[in-house]
């Protein structure tokens, strides 16, 4: 059990030396995140309707 208290003492400890992000940069991290995430999922969605396209095509020959 010792063991156990020791480990949390221990995960308290480090998250004290922990740098968290100011609001701005967390703004910013955000931002760029869900940037990434729309442009990736517009990227594959095209992809996705080119390739269905050109899986019709082949079938319908």
């Amino acid at each position: 059990m010792s063991s156990l208290t020791q480990f949390f003492r221990n995960v308290s400890s480090e998250m004290r030396k922990v740098s968290w992000p100011k609001r701005k940069e967390l703004t910013g991290y955000t931002i760029t995140v869900l940037m990434t995430v729309i442009i990736l999922a517009l990227f594959f969605a095209i992809v996705d309707l080119g390739v269905s396209k050109v899986i019709r095509l082949i079938l319908n020959l």
